[in-house]
């Protein structure tokens, strides 16, 4: 079975301008003459970790991280200002073309899998193919399986009325938290993160003591519809039906349940669906890291030849 590669240091980091605000990490690691490939984390809000570089062989990749807008070490923290998936998706093309590759392969998960198809659906030519983990379709009844009662909250509801103590009656969740975290309000940053940290982890997490910045920028996009149209992504597989994808989901995953991903791969005949039956929604599962590496080591020779 297939295991992450060594940790690598990058060797090289931009503090890279995308306007006159928002300033992203990017960082570069692997081989600079390798196949291009961008990692995008989750979230929205979340960021990059070192050992998100070991997806992939460093002697044939050249891997591009970078934090999103307001997230992990992009400037300024938490900032929802000009904050959007449409302003992500000129960041991702502004590295792009400020790094001078023709076109690179997508690597995403979660909220990552969601901003890198919104990507291939609008820059098709830039892309050679996707590796997509724990798929989000960002409908609305994604997010009402996650924050609405009858979802997820009937395997959870001791956490979940924990979650809504807050709440005032008849209010609806997300108006609420989206007003108390903008407002930097602690209890309720940690109520969120509680929460979510349950459905992630099968309730395995400890609950946090410390709030996230990130958080603010999640519910951001949350009462935005994720700043997308309805069933967007699947109304637009047609532009990339000729890229090849494949598509690592956890039977398990209580996040994103498995349909999003069998739906995807459903329109997407130039697809390739793995269900990992041990896996959740993080991509901690051995299986999983085993078929993801597997997949990156696929599409590399597929384009090496």
């Amino acid at each position: 079975m297939k295991t992450l590669y060594p940790e690598i240091e990058p060797y090289i980091t931009h503090n890279m301008a995308v306007d006159n605000q928002h300033i992203l990490m990017v960082e570069e690691s692997g081989n600079p003459n390798g196949i291009p490939v961008i990692y995008l984390h989750g979230g929205p809000g979340s960021n990059c970790k070192p050992h998100h570089r070991c997806f992939f062989d460093p002697n044939r990749y050249r891997i591009i991280l970078f934090d999103q807008r307001g997230a992990g070490r992009s400037k300024p923290t938490a900032s929802l200002e000009n904050n959007t998936t449409q302003h992500l998706l000129a960041d991702m093309e502004t590295i792009r073309q400020q790094l001078k590759i023709e076109t690179w392969l997508i690597f995403g998960g979660s909220w990552g899998a969601t901003l890198g198809l919104l990507y291939a659906q609008q820059y098709p030519e830039n892309v050679l193919g996707l590796i997509l983990r724990g798929v989000f379709l960002a409908r609305q009844r994604d997010f009402d399986w996650f924050y609405k009662d009858g979802g997820v909250n009937r395997i959870f509801p001791q956490q979940w009325n924990a979650f809504m103590q807050l709440v005032p009656k008849n209010q609806d969740p997300i108006k609420y938290y989206y007003k108390a975290l903008t407002n930097n309000d602690k209890a309720a940053t940690l109520a969120w993160e509680t929460w979510s940290s349950c459905i992630v982890s099968y309730g395995q997490f400890p609950a946090p003591t410390e709030v996230s910045h990130g958080t603010k920028i999640e519910v951001h996009y949350l009462i935005n519809d994720f700043f997308i149209e309805e069933n967007q992504i699947l109304n637009n597989l047609h532009k990339i039906k000729d890229k090849p994808a494949i598509i690592i989901h956890g039977q398990r995953d209580l996040v994103c349940p498995l349909e999003n991903a069998y739906s995807l791969a459903q329109n997407w005949p130039n697809s390739q669906l793995k269900i990992i039956s041990t896996g959740g929604h993080l991509a901690a599962d051995p299986e999983m890291i085993a078929a993801l590496v597997e997949a990156t080591d696929y599409l590399l020779d597929k384009h090496s030849h």
